[in-house]
């Protein structure tokens, strides 16, 4: 009944409301508050930037006969040539151009872009971009701050952000429409900046400079092919926020970064529709999932923790612990390389007890627990995901909106009509892309091939390495051989997982680019896909190798197997569950601190480089009063930043981490706790790169995180079966069971664990013992082949309760709330009648936007006729078509 009466209420509203609240304008941010002076204009101070083209050339003589000499002036002359060619067709596709020159270093030229109302329209149509048409008064909440509201709890991650922007309900734009719409009387405002750098970068991104059969198309082949060294759209001003300034007089990028990216937020929600309204849907997504995984990782962690502490307890009164270090020389071992010596198993007293810390019963709760939290985490989150998506304009994007890829329409040899919209696109034969995808799938396996020898070569490396150190007759070092082969081991695995990810990564980009997928979104998918095999065998071979191989195949005292004539490793005699544990530690820690030691100091000494590059040379430099220094300018500025990375290493990251926390658990309860300290580092660390370093991206919209999700889900499954194999053959928890239920106590543990040596194996009358159920020929005993029933039967029952425990959850969890598709069929219905056919346009100004529509489509068609030779407008032209 509640929730039936609050849809009544909303449906009180008046359908259409066209400008009735003035303060609530639609468009640039600007427009929504006091604005600070715009400086992103034109030289008559009036017409907007939209987007910035940058280029550099010497203007050093010598460098510039040595460039001469290597490449015969040609390739230069093609370079000036392709850039007079983009620029010409630039502006017969309607763009106003302005040049600006600076003198530094290198001459670097600048060109600024602005797209007048009649090109704004026609793209916008083009494109599909979502315009308004009411505005949506229901408030904003998340389930964390509802909950401490009703518990009455003081809320420490609640601020106040000012400024915040307002939700509409919204639809495609249509020209003949135009009034429906809320805000159409201001042409200035009526675009979002966002949407305006959308326009332009599709309009640079499908525009030739050259031969379309060698695919000379688009800005990016341009900054390739370093015909541009960049392409950007300007920031709002500066993100340092004066003394004397109102907060409600802030520009977004100054809000984002006062409110979101300082460190002294780290305890405070994340401004979602802030970071959506200025830098896009998908990096406000990606942000939204971060904090989300973040936040579900506070329990794993405490939970991690309690278990850890449970190993701390269980170090001091574990009964087998205590006959291993007092036993002295009742447990003679045999030698673990064939010139090592016999040695006693009270000498590892401190490493046994240390592996208790990651050994224990409560790992077995512990890999449930998680199994359950990563289902319920990822139901959770598509629930959040159709919320965001929905109250962003993005949950029809991918089957309904999303247009191909400029490049691809560019390109495409061919055009087919589609069967959604009808309307004609391009088109490229699927037998084509079948056989570039299969191509490209050789290359993973070749790859992954490569990552397998490097993992033999690691194998070899710790037992050639640990024979060199028992001939080196240092006691110290022969004592911890094991381990110092074990660890450098890891730190090498590290260093050869960095090197391979960076050089397939490279690969599998120029793979995904020639298999030519339509959309933005297939194409990430495709890659992210060929990079995500690799990166799943690259970062998982070791830890897997290890949990599920080591040990397994040694053989005994007098019949060891051997790999290339080496004998194959066993695990310590304190199981290989600390090694395991040590692995992840190393490659799941290391990566992350190198990481974030990459994200933290990099970006300042690339930043400094660049602005040092672009000084001024000395004889250059004007000498004036010491308080005075020509004010930089915007695009200047700007150019002066890095060039955005994008999202895949971010999300690649975070999604091996979650493969970690889930899939080894078992063997390290303290990885969510590693991990959710890393994510608060994070977040910050990428909040501050996308407001203070990076350069403005070009928005992008997404309906949610894309195969990400597919694969998140994958790993999940993949933990519940990983999580039982290493409970069942890795940890000693049943084999302690089994002599728990056997014996009646845990006394005599260490002893039923170790076979005697074959007697024709010890050279003396000494006999030694290993690790092993075997009895003095070598042979499995029964209690052997009773426990191997008793973990395979384990492996069965864990993996179907656990599975069907959470199939449950993902029935009770709906993806999309109710109220939610409530919301989307309310806008059909509100989009179908603002586009209703008997709403139409005054006469005048229908004519107009037609007539102009007409025009530009002729001029598109033919690009190089009729080319303007003013590259600056005038006011009084604005918003006529180009003549």
């Amino acid at each position: 009944m509640m929730k039936r009466k609050k849809n009544l209420v909303e449906d009180s509203a008046t359908l259409i409301t066209l400008s009735d609240q003035p303060e609530q304008t639609y468009g640039s941010v600007e427009t929504c508050v006091t604005p600070q002076e715009n400086k992103n204009v034109f030289s008559d101070g009036v017409t907007r930037i939209d987007f910035v083209l940058v280029w550099e050339e010497s203007v050093n003589p010598l460098k510039l006969a040595e460039l001469d000499e290597l490449s015969s002036g040609s390739s230069r002359d093609t370079h000036r040539k392709w850039r007079t060619e983009f620029l010409s067709r630039l502006r017969a596709a309607g763009l106003h151009q302005e040049k600006e020159v600076v003198q530094g270093k290198t001459k670097t030229t600048y060109v600024l872009l602005s797209a007048p109302w009649n090109v704004l329209c026609y793209y916008a149509e083009e494109i599909s971009l979502r315009v308004p048409l009411q505005v949506v008064t229901i408030p904003i909440s998340n389930w964390s701050e509802n909950i401490l509201e009703k518990l009455h709890i003081p809320n420490m991650m609640a601020q106040d952000v000012p400024n915040l922007p307002p939700d509409y309900y919204t639809c495609q734009f249509r020209s003949n429409k135009l009034e429906r719409f809320l805000g159409h009387e201001n042409k200035d405002t009526f675009f979002k900046t966002t949407q305006r750098h959308q326009i332009l970068y599709e309009i640079l991104a499908r525009t030739p400079y050259g031969s379309l059969k060698r695919g000379e198309v688009g800005v990016a082949r341009l900054v390739s092919e370093k015909v541009l060294t960049a392409a950007f759209p300007l920031h709002e001003g500066p993100f340092e926020i004066p003394k004397t300034l109102d907060p409600q007089s802030l520009n977004m990028r100054q809000i984002l970064h006062h409110y979101w990216a300082r460190w002294a937020c780290w305890r405070k929600y994340q401004p979602l529709d802030h970071i959506r309204e200025y830098f896009g849907e998908k990096i406000a997504l990606y942000f939204a999932w971060l904090g989300f995984y973040t936040g579900w990782l506070l329990p794993a962690a405490v939970v991690g923790f309690i278990i850890f502490l449970f190993g701390i307890w269980l170090m001091v009164t574990d009964v087998p612990a205590e006959e291993l270090c007092s036993s002295r020389n009742a447990f003679v071992m045999c030698p673990l390389c064939n010139i090592c010596s016999y040695w006693n198993l009270s000498s590892i007293c401190y490493t046994y007890k240390a592996g208790l810390l990651f050994d224990n019963g409560g790992t077995v709760f512990f890999s449930i627990f998680m199994s359950l939290w990563a289902v319920t985490f990822l139901e959770y989150w598509k629930r959040t995901s159709s919320i965001l998506s929905h109250r962003w304009d993005c949950s029809e994007f991918e089957d309904v909106e999303e247009r191909p890829r400029p490049e691809f329409t560019a390109l495409a040899p061919m055009t087919v009509r589609n069967p959604v919209t009808g309307t004609e696109e391009p088109y490229f034969p699927e037998t084509q892309r079948l056989s570039r995808t299969l191509t490209g799938n050789m290359v993973v396996i070749l790859m992954i091939s490569m990552v397998l020898i490097f993992l033999i070569g690691i194998i070899l490396y710790r037992s050639i390495l640990s024979i060199i150190i028992y001939r080196s007759h240092n006691s110290f070092f022969i004592f911890s051989a094991g381990r110092i082969a074990s660890l450098t081991g890891s730190m090498l695995n590290l260093v050869v997982i960095l090197l391979l990810s960076r050089l397939y990564t490279y690969l599998a980009q120029i793979l995904t680019r020639w298999e030519m997928h339509r959309t933005q979104t297939k194409y990430e998918d495709a890659f992210i896909l060929k990079v995500f095999i690799f990166q799943f065998v690259n970062f998982y071979s070791s830890p897997v190798y290890i949990a599920f191989f080591k040990g397994r195949f040694v053989g005994y005292p007098g019949n060891y197997d051997t790999l290339l004539g080496i004998r194959n490793e066993d695990c310590g005699s304190s199981g290989c569950l600390i090694e395991l544990a040590q692995e992840l530690l190393v490659i799941m820690v290391g990566k992350q601190v190198i990481s974030n030691i990459q994200e933290f100091v990099l970006p300042k000494l690339k930043t400094w480089w660049h602005r040092r590059k672009l000084k001024p040379a000395p004889s250059q430099e004007v000498i004036d009063e010491p308080d005075t220094s020509p004010e930089i300018s915007p695009w200047e500025s700007n150019y002066q930043l890095l060039v955005c990375e994008g999202l895949f290493d971010e999300y690649l990251e975070m999604v091996l981490q979650f493969g970690f926390i889930t899939i080894f658990v078992a063997a390290c309860p303290l990885a969510p706790l590693f991990a959710l300290i890393n994510n608060w580092v994070e977040v910050r660390l990428d909040a501050q790169k996308f407001v203070c370093v990076y350069r403005r991206p070009v928005v992008e919209r997404a309906q949610d995180i894309g195969i990400w999700l597919t694969i998140l889900q994958f790993i999940s499954y993949l933990a519940v079966i990983s999580n039982a194999f290493l409970i069942a053959f890795t940890s000693d928890f049943l084999p302690r069971l089994f002599y728990r239920y056997t014996a009646g106590s845990m006394s005599g543990y260490i002893n039923f664990t170790l076979a005697v040596a074959p007697a024709d194996f010890t050279q003396s009358q000494t006999s030694c013992r290993y690790r092993g159920l075997r009895d003095e020929k070598g042979q499995h005993t029964q209690d052997y082949f009773h426990l191997l029933a008793i973990r395979l039967s384990f492996v069965i029952i864990f993996e179907h309760v656990v599975l069907m425990i959470g199939r449950i959850i993902d029935w009770m969890v709906p993806d999309i709330p109710e109220e939610v598709e409530i919301k989307i069929k309310r806008e059909h219905y509100m989009a179908k009648e603002a586009l209703a056919e008997n709403q139409s346009l005054s006469k005048t100004v229908l004519e107009e936007v037609e007539k102009q529509t007409f025009e530009l489509r002729r001029r598109m068609q033919s690009p190089t006729n009729s080319i303007s030779s003013s590259s600056s407008p005038s006011p009084e032209h604005e918003d006529k078509p180009p003549p």
